[in-house]
């Protein structure tokens, strides 16, 4: 039986990079050789599609930045599908089964790659364009969520533009409709980059600057007390939902450092809750992967009151991390589903949607 080519597509242009070369990194070693050959391809920070080596440690290095070397482009040909390989001995195809994108952020988990996937014909792991671009962008999701009748914290959405003319107007704004404390974020993007927490209205300017280095569009919510659950979702038009985690982070709240560098932030799994608890949060983690049309898998995160009377859907991940201190696999693992089998669901999952979206006609015919 011919082993399935699966290239795996990571490292990017966003300020998420270092984020993906972890968590590629565990995907390459925890694919099946006996089911898949494996193909790592790096996007450089600049933006080049480069082939790389596989991973020796936990980390993948992005190397061959520099000029010359062989450039990889999706391409599609009569009969096979897969990637150009451009170098100085002229172009060659790569074929490829399934493209596996590992990129968190923007360029990379909003819409843009899977575009790109869907336009040279690639069957992808994950969602695709409309649901990775409303998952990307915190203002448009919780939008997306509270029509759906989710639970979501009270938030303003500005402009940057809006803080730089007029940021005393967004500072009243903010003190008359959400209060403190609140959290400042970029609109779009993840690990909680550029996430400052407020406590008052002397601090708020500096996390509004902040938030505007990384995006022309910045949420303003408020800060609920409680804790912080997790669901991970797996599947297409049926998604299935994970057994609930709970993150304790070392620090005030679950920012970037307390996610990747702290030692002393504690991931229980399965969390310790009531099991109506745990039904009323599967059962968000559910309708919030539908309500955005998402599909292969997704994290959707959560607050929950200590007292498990309030539950509010903080926000949904459709490229959650797949590091070693990753909540996504943890969770499934806890659920029965161990590591390298996720990964054989993932691309199952990616199969077959897209044998279904090729069930719509291309063509339009005139009725008769």
């Amino acid at each position: 039986m011919r082993k399935l080519r699966v290239a795996v597509l990571f490292g990017g242009r966003s300020g998420e990079h270092e984020i993906s070369l972890m968590s590629a990194a565990a995907i390459i070693q925890q694919l099946d050789r006996e089911k898949y050959e494996v193909i790592p391809v790096a996007i450089t920070r600049q933006g080049r599609w480069i082939p790389a080596e596989p991973p020796s440690g936990d980390v993948l290095q992005v190397v061959g930045e520099e000029e010359g070397g062989e450039t990889l482009l999706p391409a599609v040909t009569d009969g096979e599908r897969g990637l150009w390989r451009l170098g100085d001995t002229g172009v060659r195809l790569e074929p490829v089964d399934v493209i596996f994108p590992v990129l968190h952020g923007p360029f990379g988990e909003d819409g843009t790659i899977q575009g790109m996937l869907e336009l040279a014909d690639l069957p992808y792991v994950g969602a695709g364009v409309l649901a990775s671009a409303v998952g990307m962008d915190k203002i448009l999701m919780k939008r997306v969520f509270r029509e759906a009748g989710l639970p979501v914290v009270r938030f303003r959405c500005f402009l940057r533009r809006e803080v730089e003319t007029s940021c005393h107007r967004v500072i009243q704004e903010v003190q008359q409709h959400i209060g403190y404390p609140c959290f400042v974020k970029p609109a779009n993007l993840g690990s909680s980059v550029g996430v400052t927490k407020v406590k008052g209205p002397e601090e708020l300017p500096r996390a509004l600057r902040v938030a505007c280095e990384y995006d022309r569009k910045l949420l303003v919510e408020e800060a609920v007390e409680g804790r912080e659950i997790e669901c991970s979702v797996l599947g297409n038009d049926d998604p299935e939902v994970s057994v609930p985690g709970e993150v304790i982070p070392a620090r005030e709240f679950y920012s970037y450092e307390a996610k990747y560098l702290d030692r002393d932030t504690r991931l229980v799994v399965p969390a310790p809750l009531r099991p109506e608890t745990e039904r009323r949060i599967r059962e968000y983690a559910r309708r919030a992967f539908l309500a955005i049309d998402c599909a292969g898998m997704a994290r959707v995160d959560f607050f929950v009151s200590h007292d498990e009377k309030v539950i509010f859907v903080n926000e949904i991940n459709t490229i959650p991390g797949f590091t070693q201190v990753s909540m996504y696999p943890r969770m499934w693992e806890a659920s029965g589903l161990p590591f390298s089998r996720l990964l054989d669901r993932l691309i199952e999952l990616a199969i077959e949607r897209y044998r279904d979206t090729r069930r719509r006609s291309v063509v339009w015919r005139p009725s008769s």
